[in-house]
C-alpha cells in the first residue's frame, strides 16, 4: 500500500475527492492571462502572500478553484475570481500551471534546518508524521492523490495556510489528514518548515 494512502487509512481518513482532467495547456496559457496579475508570470507570484501556481499538480489545483468558486474556502479576492469558471476552465489552468517551472526563494538560514528536520522525520511522540510521506521527498506533491506540490512556496502563505488548517478553515478531502497535523505543530515549527519549503527546488 503506498504510504500516502497508508497514512489517511490508519487516521481513518475518506481519500475520496473531485477528479479533474481533459484540461489543455494551450487553453490554460490563454486563461491564465488575467491571473499573473496576482500570481506572476509562469505562476510565480511576487507577494509573498500570494501563492506560486507553477509546478501545481491538476488535481489539488482544479479542487481548490473549486472550492473558491462554491464558497467552500473563503477568500474575497478568489471567490469572484472563480466564480465564472467553468470546470473545463479550471482543467485548462491545472493543465497549464502544473507545467510550469517554480523559480522559488531561499530559505531563511536561522530556520530552514529545523523545518528539514521536521519534514523529513516528524516528530513521533507527537505524532506527527513526516511531510515527506505525502508530499515527496523535494515537495512536488502526490498529483494523483491531490497532495499538493509545496517546494518554492513562500514561506508567508504557506504558514498561513497551515494556521487556516490548525483552525479548521480549509476545505476538503485530504483536508482533514492536514487538520490533525497542523493542529499539532507549534509556532515555531510551522515558520520553520514554511521556510525550508521556500528554499526547496
Amino acid at each position: 500500500m503506498k504510504l500516502w494512502r497508508l497514512v489517511a487509512v490508519v487516521a481513518g481518513i475518506s481519500m475520496s475527492a473531485p477528479t479533474f482532467s481533459g484540461g489543455t495547456v494551450e487553453a490554460g496559457n490563454t486563461k491564465a492571462t488575467v491571473c499573473s496579475a496576482c500570481h506572476g508570470p509562469n505562476g510565480n507570484s511576487s507577494n509573498p502572500e500570494w501563492p506560486n501556481l507553477a509546478g501545481q499538480g491538476e488535481r489539488y489545483f482544479a479542487a481548490q478553484l473549486k472550492f473558491f468558486k462554491e464558497g467552500k474556502r473563503a477568500n474575497p479576492v478568489m471567490q469572484p475570481m472563480a466564480a465564472p469558471l467553468s470546470d473545463q476552465d479550471m482543467a485548462d489552468l491545472a493543465a497549464y500551471y502544473a507545467v510550469q517551472k517554480p523559480t522559488g526563494l531561499e530559505a531563511d538560514p536561522s530556520y530552514w534546518e529545523a523545518g528539514q528536520k521536521l519534514y523529513r522525520g516528524g516528530d513521533a511522540e507527537r505524532n506527527v508524521p513526516a511531510c515527506i510521506a505525502c508530499h515527496g521527498p523535494v515537495g512536488r506533491g502526490n498529483a494523483p492523490a491531490g497532495y499538493p506540490a509545496l517546494r518554492s512556496q513562500h514561506s508567508v502563505y504557506t504558514q498561513k495556510q497551515l494556521n487556516d488548517y490548525a483552525a479548521g478553515a480549509r476545505p476538503g478531502a485530504n483536508a482533514e489528514i492536514m487538520r490533525t497535523i497542523a493542529s499539532r505543530l507549534t509556532a515555531d515549527e510551522i515558520r520553520n518548515v514554511s521556510s525550508y519549503l521556500q528554499g526547496m527546488r
